[in-house]
């Protein structure tokens, strides 16, 4: 798809997707791959840089992921972070040892010579660093370009070539240099055209599922998510009415979910949506289940059973339609030393042999954030692209314990005052997740002048950047008052609303 790219090597860090994103906001595509991929020379044709990443590894004691020759003896620019720096100096024999003072956190970056990579970067700037193992001495013909006058080197560079090796982070906030040494490397150095945009997305997407579909026919299932809604709109785009969308309403929807996906695709003209409701279907099946696993996995399960009966009623339908994105990718990647060959990442689990369709994922090179903007560009309405997270199992694993349809209904309406509220005082643009958690407990309220035995809900609201650490959002405690009244005086089955603080971790973002 793609004239050009950059290669980001994963060597274990937890800002690897980080440094791939980055590279993305510079307009410039990106592949994440594994160590094991260097080991057999690649077409580097159209390869413009490699970023090694950091990692956990020891380059002292671990020979497992040694460079080859091969990337350095081509004029491809390579950045080597913390890990990656070492493994580049270990390539050029220079001496690293364990280091007996660690380097962890902010420091003060003091950049020595002018190079290309610190373009309009501050002379003195703040960065971030993480490393345990040291390079001692400088590899020969290289130089060193920056110090955090320490023993350990900060950034080098090969004299003769563009290979340099930080031992700090840039890719992160906390690196104060305002994303210029990334765009220097990405644009400056790889020379990068800067042709990764929505528009270019769009327009290389559709000819590919043009060229891959042909005239065949395509089934979505269409969730009411962003990845799910985005997937249907290019689809829609590039074959027209050879697409249908399957709408499975399993009773664990948010509120008038139905409604919104009308609304959403109201513009795009002759979209085929069928809309099944297997409530009940579901339901029944989910009767006296509690323990989450087990939930998910029916539900998994029974949305697969409906998708397959309705499948076959489809003439000629002889692919199936996914919203997998990159993330989705990268994490499938960690798990197989070979899985940066697999194009095909299930993210509808255990879909049976027999429907016997093949895959089409017209975004599985996409981050979230990019999805969004494709979105948009598309013409989806934007109350649905920035909706918040919602999880596959629905309501299910915001109900604890058993799922009964009382229990749906009623949280479904609280779900709905709580969102349509932080719409209202403008705070969920500034949320990264928000919802409400059934309880299966009771406790006594007072109603009018009588006594009432109600159920009870926590509110659950969160920042985070990534998902894999969050903090509680602090809200204004006149909207906490205001919500739980509403929430109370709108729903007579409900006695009490609570509000879960908790971080992750230690706490998780959904409660089951």
């Amino acid at each position: 798809m793609q004239d050009q790219k950059i290669l980001v090597v994963d060597y274990g860090s937890q800002y690897t997707q980080l440094i791939a994103r980055r590279i993305r906001e510079n307009k410039t595509f990106c592949e994440v791959v594994q160590p094991s991929f260097l080991q057999n020379k690649i077409d580097l044709e159209n390869i413009i840089g490699i970023i090694l990443s950091g990692g956990p590894n020891s380059v002292t004691t671990d020979n497992n992921y040694d460079l080859p020759d091969f990337i350095f003896e081509e004029d491809i620019p390579v950045l080597g972070i913390c890990f990656g720096m070492q493994l580049i100096c270990k390539n050029f024999n220079a001496k690293i040892e364990k280091s007996t003072s660690r380097e962890y956190g902010k420091a003060n970056l003091q950049i020595l010579k002018d190079d290309l990579i610190f373009n309009d970067v501050n002379k003195s700037i703040e960065v971030w660093m993480s490393h345990g193992d040291s390079v001692i001495d400088v590899p020969k013909n290289f130089i060193k370009i920056a110090s955090t006058n320490k023993k350990s080197l900060s950034a080098i560079k090969l004299i003769d070539k563009n290979i340099y090796g930080f031992q700090f982070h840039p890719e992160v906030t906390h690196t104060l240099d305002s994303g210029k040494i990334i765009y220097n490397f990405v644009v400056k150095i790889c020379k990068s055209k800067e042709m990764w945009t929505t528009k270019n997305i769009i327009t290389n997407q559709i000819a590919l599922i043009k060229e891959k579909v042909k005239n065949d026919n395509v089934i979505l299932g269409l969730s009411g998510g962003v990845d799910s809604s985005v997937s249907a709109a290019i689809l829609h785009k590039a074959i027209g009415s050879r697409l249908t969308c399957i709408f499975i309403d399993n009773g664990l929807l948010r509120l008038n979910e139905k409604i919104q996906v009308e609304k959403s695709f109201k513009d795009f003209k002759g979209i085929k949506i069928i809309y099944i409701d297997a409530s009940d279907f579901f339901l029944k099946r989910l009767n006296g289940i509690i323990d989450p696993e087990e939930k998910r996995k029916i539900i998994g399960k029974t949305f697969i059973d409906v998708f397959q009966d309705e499948a076959k009623k489809i003439n000629n339908a002889q692919w199936l339609a996914q919203g997998t994105i990159y993330p989705d990718v990268i994490e499938s990647a960690a798990s197989s030393e070979n899985a940066h060959l697999i194009k095909s990442h299930h993210n509808v689990g255990g879909l049976p042999e027999n429907m016997n369709l093949k895959l089409v994922e017209p975004l599985r090179e996409l981050f979230k954030d990019e999805v969004r903007k494709l979105g948009i560009e598309l013409g989806i309405d934007k109350k649905l692209i920035n909706r918040h997270p919602f999880p596959g199992p629905g309501l299910a694993v915001r109900i604890l314990g058993e799922v009964k349809k009382e229990y749906a209904d009623i949280l479904r309406e609280a779900d709905n005052i709580f969102i349509e509220m932080l719409h209202e005082k403008n705070l969920y643009n500034n949320i990264s997740q928000a919802f409400t958690v059934f309880m299966p407990v009771k406790s006594v309220g007072v109603t009018g002048d009588g006594r009432a035995y109600g159920n009870v809900v926590s509110l659950r609201a969160v920042k985070t950047i990534d998902f894999m650490t969050a903090k509680p959002f602090d809200f204004p405690f006149d909207f906490l008052e205001e919500v739980s009244t509403k929430i109370i005086n709108e729903i007579p089955s409900i006695s009490r609303v609570c509000l879960d603080i908790s971080s992750k971790p230690p706490a998780t973002i959904e409660w089951e």
